[in-house]
């Protein structure tokens, strides 16, 4: 290691990884903000241009319905991208470094991105135009796949133990970053550009511009060193981990260390507690974000813009709440902040959905932002140490991004439908409630079943549970 490192332990008398300096610490705590900023706002850029205009520069050709599904067909295919790029750039990682992949993922997201501000319509090229936005969503979404799971292994990985809460959560304020910057960005253009000019012009500004963006993400990140926690391991040798043949060959020392700390231990407990743990704060982020907003128009007949401002208010007071939640799990430990988040949550669900059908617009407001940051965000701050800490140094990144993506596409895929078929057939709200109260509940659990991982040694090859 160089002389700017020094060392800690981990609270449990072993010694953990060489951590590195204040100035490496704030170039990866920069970059991990940053590439999350830019996963969200490309996804957020894309399904708002989804949503306004693709379906008639992109689809004309059919009825406006039919449009706008085709659309959001093509939103859709990100996600499919998204879970094969966590698989094949997770394994990547864990074999070559973080630091390699961190940088193709990012150029990945941004070209893509970029390149869909260029592309031309239909009425230019025909069916060839749709062809290509598929293509470049489904390149954007193979980056996005591995981008949020590899920059909070880096952050995870970087950070001193007592602080690694708090650190890592800055890859959940990347979220807010990005989500608030797109939505900002498409308000600014709906607002003084006319829809000709919007239809003609207007899209591409939003995708060309975040060319600037990704070249100053893609220099912060050639410019980063590599985790000290993948350099410490046992098991990477000239910077590529060895295989489990390679491992049987090698001196006898290293293949006992390795074979019992990382490849005899049954794999499974972690990831399903892992998995558990996302699954509530996704799923509680689909029916919050995505279908109460609906909800409240299409079935309250309130304004759409009342509910699209209580999630802005909500995500602006999550700037306050993620890194305190973060604090908080480094100062008590995970578990009891999470069990305690998803409690609150299960306990005033009914409560806040009263609030939000009273026919109130500041109680709807309100309860709106309380359910944001308690049920999403705060549990959004922990998972982004808790996952990482889960896994032993030699899959953590690829448990990690598989958790992250199957975790978040059932229950964002199952839960807005479920929720809607159910107030459809009920006529009421309670099954939002009630499905909050589960989601909570699946998190609560995982929570209580899952070990402390305070403090962990990171460099430790075997998984936590």
């Amino acid at each position: 290691m160089s002389q700017d490192t020094n060392e800690s332990t981990d609270g449990h008398g072993d010694t953990a990884v060489a951590t590195r300096s204040t100035k490496d610490l704030t170039k990866a705590a920069v970059s991990g903000w940053l590439g999350t900023a830019m996963e969200f706002m490309d996804f957020q850029l894309y399904s708002l241009a989804a949503a306004i205009v693709f379906n008639r520069i992109f689809f004309p050709d059919v009825s406006p319905a039919i449009g706008l599904i085709a659309a959001m067909a093509t939103y859709g295919v990100g996600y499919v991208a998204r879970l094969v790029g966590a698989i094949y750039f997770g394994r990547m990682g864990d074999r070559i470094g973080r630091k390699k992949v961190l940088f193709i993922t990012i150029a990945m997201m941004g070209a893509s991105t970029t390149l869909i501000g260029a592309l031309p319509t239909y009425d230019a090229i025909g069916i060839m135009a749709p062809i290509l936005l598929v293509a470049l969503r489904l390149i954007q979404g193979f980056g996005a796949g591995a981008e949020i799971a590899g920059a909070t292994v880096m952050l995870v990985e970087y950070a001193p133990d007592k602080r690694r809460g708090l650190i890592a959560s800055l890859v959940s304020l990347g979220t807010n970053s990005g989500t608030l910057a797109a939505s900002a960005i498409w308000a600014v253009l709906l607002a003084v550009l006319s829809e000709d000019q919007l239809l003609s012009w207007g899209w591409r500004v939003p995708f060309l511009a975040s060319f600037f963006l990704m070249i100053f993400a893609v220099w912060l990140r050639s410019n980063l060193r590599e985790s000290p926690v993948f350099e410490e391991r046992a098991d990477v040798v000239d910077g590529v981990a060895l295989s489990r043949d390679e491992i049987e060959k090698t001196d006898e020392e290293l293949k006992v260390s390795v074979l019992e700390s990382g490849l005899k231990q049954k794999k499974g407990r972690a990831f399903f507690i892992a998995l558990g743990l996302r699954f509530g704060q996704a799923g509680n982020s689909g029916l919050i974000q995505t279908f109460l907003v609906g909800y409240i128009a299409s079935t309250l007949l309130i304004d759409r813009s009342i509910a699209t401002s209580a999630i802005v208010y909500g995500s602006l007071i999550g700037f306050a709440t993620i890194p305190i939640i973060g604090i908080l799990g480094d100062r008590f430990g995970r578990r009891p902040i999470y069990m305690v988040l998803s409690a609150l949550t299960m306990i005033l669900a009914f409560p806040l959905m009263l609030m939000v059908t009273s026919g109130n617009t500041v109680a709807l407001v309100v309860a709106m932002v309380l359910a944001l940051n308690l049920g999403v965000l705060g549990l959004f701050s922990l998972e982004s140490v808790t996952m990482a800490e889960l896994f032993g140094a030699r899959t953590r990144f690829t448990q990690l991004a598989l958790a992250k993506e199957i975790g978040g596409i059932l229950a964002t895929a199952i839960g807005p439908l479920l929720a809607a078929s159910l107030t459809a057939w009920t006529g009421s709200w309670w099954p939002i409630a009630a499905m909050l109260v589960i989601y909570s509940a699946i998190t609560l659990v995982s929570a209580f079943l899952a070990p402390e991982t305070k403090g962990r040694d990171l460099v430790r090859l075997n998984d936590a549970a």
